[in-house]
Parts: C-alpha cells; structure tokens; sequence
C-alpha cells in the first residue's frame, strides 16, 4: 500500500511539472498591443456635427464637456492617435487635437465653436475592412442647459456598452426616456399609400423626438433600436427596465380597411380593450414576432391574474396621466381620431413598473396623415410637442433637479 501510494504521488508530481512546462507564464504572454486609429475626421449631417475615429480595433470609450473653454472630451484608453492639430470650424466644432494624457489612455480634445452636446457614442463594426469606427455626434444646445449638462457631468458615459443611450448612468437624476419606434428589420409593419413603410416612418419621427429631448439637456434618452432592426416585443421592455426608464413611449404608425379615416391615437395598457378596432390594432402589434421568425411566448394558466397582480395601479394612474398631457400638447398641432385615447392588451405596455403608452402618429391608409407623417415640418412640429408633454409629465422632478445645481 506505501509504494502504491509513493508511485501515485510520483505520477502526480511528473503531471504537474508537465503542466507548468506546457503553460506559459502570465509574463511570457505578450500584452496586447494598442489600438491604432488610422483615420479621424469630421463632419456635419442633419444639424449634428459628427466625429468618426477609424480603428484597427475595438475600443472603450468615454465622453463629456467641459466649459472656459468649451470643449468635448473623448477618452479612448490604450490607442496610438496620430492626428495633427485642426482649427478650422466644422460645424459646432472649431478645433481638434489628440494625444496620450497617460500610459494607456488617449484623448480627443474637441475646442467647440457653440456649446453642444454628446448626443451618441458608439462602435461600428467594419467586417469587410477589418475595421472599426467609434462615431460620437454633437449637438447644439444653448448656454444655460450647457452649463447644466458640464455642473452635473451629464455627458459623462460608461464604456461603450450601453447602444443608444443618451448618457450613463453616473449618479445622473435627469430622468430617462426610452423611446420605441415599432417593427423594424423582416417587420416592415404598415405600408403607407405612398409605399413608405412605417418601420421607415417611426424611426424617423423617433430620431428628431430622440435629438429634441436631448438637446434640452433635461433628459436623458435610449432607443430600442436606432437603426433598421428587429427587436422583439419582449426584448423592447427588457430594454428599457434594465436602462432603469421612467417613461417608455412606443411608437407606430396604424393602418385600417377605410381609406377615409384618420388621426392619431393614444393608447395605454389594459387587460380589456376599450373597442374592437383597439382589440384588433393589439393583436396584430402582438404578433410582429412572427414577421422576425420569433415563437410567440407561452401563456400559462393563470398569467393574465399575475399580470393584473403585478401592474401596479399608480403605474396605470402615472400612464393615463401621460397620456393626458400627451394629448393636450399634441392637440393644436396633430389631428386625433374619434377616440384619441384609447386602451388595449398591447404587449409593449405591460411593464408593471414603467410609465408606458404606446402613440399611434396617424392612419397610414389614410392619404392626408401619410403625407403628414412623411413631413419633415410635419415632424418637427409634433416631436416638440410630444417633448413639451414629457418637461410637463416630469415638471417637479426637472424644477428639483434645476434647484439642486442652482446657486
């Protein structure tokens, strides 16, 4: 039994040192080199001024202003930057620099010619390239929201991880905003008698809702998609609960047999809807799931008695509140359907925790509302009025949050 045991611990000890010669130390394992931009420029499209960093790879990233002088920084860790001096003015931006403040961390220093905003930050994949793209957009804002986002580091940003939020977390209190523009990607939703599709329509009036919010400097903002996307139902929620918003805003655009009628729509979430067009809209919503090869989920016995368990009823009261402000904004500048607030089982609307309505903008099968809905002045008027509903929605929270900073 002793040599038994003396040949074992002889086996273990030779298994060991082979191990220990097979894996190279952690100081033979070379560091990673760093990145290399190999490409930065500038340039301005929409009113935003846009900033696109070529790089050999992936990066973190972080943003925020500063003021006297105005500037917005770009930190962008372990990255070779060769860039020469710029003072030329491009857009709101009327200087760049860039260099290493550190061992492993660079910088983008950009001297701004107006105050203005981080309004998005992200990487870009460039597969057919080998490449990556960091782009960071600004946009105007005036002086006293500027001093406002530079007091509180509004701009401030974790590391790329967090899409289209409009800031990170950081302590910030401005409430946050998650906006949803409906269908996308393989779910095209509604076709407008001009042939313009509504996952084009909605995202478009999302975007200038998006940069209206934004440029106040009062709100942060997330989107469940920014771009041509399927995201399903469920996932829009989950979105929006993990970012922690205050307001969820799902956007759409209805369609209907009678070419005659017209007007938007609020809904708010219910068990029963209030009328059978409402009915119909909520499932044909419920099922764009389908249209990106996503299974409908299960539904248990019981759930719709843990559903109506689990909605709070001051949510309820908080989202037909909304829906009334909403409404009283949009009035003199959008036209309203018969029942302009309405209620269904929409799928989108059933966060028991999250102020949440869901905006159909008008009947896309109407003629008159399509060629609305495909206005630019048309856009513009409504996304300022919607956004005047949010500062009324959320008025005592921005007048405590204002009172916190002033002196």
């Amino acid at each position: 039994m002793g040599s038994l045991r003396l040949e074992m611990l002889r086996l273990a000890t030779l298994f060991l040192a082979l191990a220990c010669f097979a894996r190279p130390s952690p100081a033979a394992i070379p560091p990673e080199p760093p990145a290399v931009a190999v490409g930065v420029a500038l340039s301005v499209e929409d009113g935003r001024t846009r900033l696109t960093v070529k790089l050999s790879r992936a990066v973190q990233a972080r943003g925020f202003v500063l003021e006297r002088p105005d500037r917005a920084i770009i930190d962008l860790g372990d990255v070779n930057v060769q860039v020469r001096p710029a003072s030329e003015r491009l857009g709101v931006v009327s200087g760049l620099r860039a260099g290493v403040i550190a061992p492993g961390r660079a910088r983008i220093v950009l001297d701004l010619a107006e105050p203005a905003r981080i309004a998005r930050i992200e990487t870009v994949g460039e597969p057919e390239a080998g490449l990556h793209r960091l782009v960071v957009e600004l946009v105007k804002i005036d002086r006293p929201s500027f001093r406002q986002t530079v007091a509180l580091g509004r701009d401030d940003r974790d590391p790329l991880t967090t899409g289209s939020l409009g800031d990170g977390p950081g302590g910030d209190s401005r409430p946050l905003v998650a906006l949803d523009p409906g269908h996308g990607g393989t779910d095209s939703g509604a076709v407008a008698t001009t042939g313009a599709l509504e996952k084009d329509i909605v995202l478009a009036f999302a975007l200038t809702l998006r940069d209206r919010l934004l440029a106040s400097g009062r709100f942060r903002v997330m989107m469940t998609r920014d771009g041509d996307s399927f995201v399903p139902l469920d996932e829009r929620v989950r979105l929006a609960r993990n970012a922690g918003a205050d307001l969820f805003v799902s956007i759409h655009g209805d369609s209907i047999g009678s070419a005659a009628i017209r007007g938007a729509t609020i809904y708010t979430g219910a068990e029963q809807a209030t009328d059978l067009e409402s009915a119909r809209l909520a499932e044909r919503e419920n099922a764009a799931d389908l249209a990106g090869g996503v299974a409908p989920p299960e539904v248990q016995a019981g759930i719709a008695d843990i559903l109506h368990q689990l909605t709070l009823r001051e949510t309820r009261g908080l989202s037909h509140r909304f829906a009334n402000l909403l409404h009283g904004e949009l009035r003199p500048v959008l036209g309203f359907s018969a029942h302009p607030h309405r209620e269904a089982g929409f799928r989108v609307l059933r966060a028991p925790d999250m102020t949440s309505v869901l905006v159909e903008l008008g009947y896309l099968s109407n003629a008159k509302d399509a060629n609305l809905l495909l206005s630019d002045d048309w856009r513009r008027h409504t996304a300022a009025a919607m956004a005047g509903a949010v500062e009324r929605f959320f008025g005592a929270r921005l007048r405590g949050a204002a009172a916190a900073i002033l002196p």
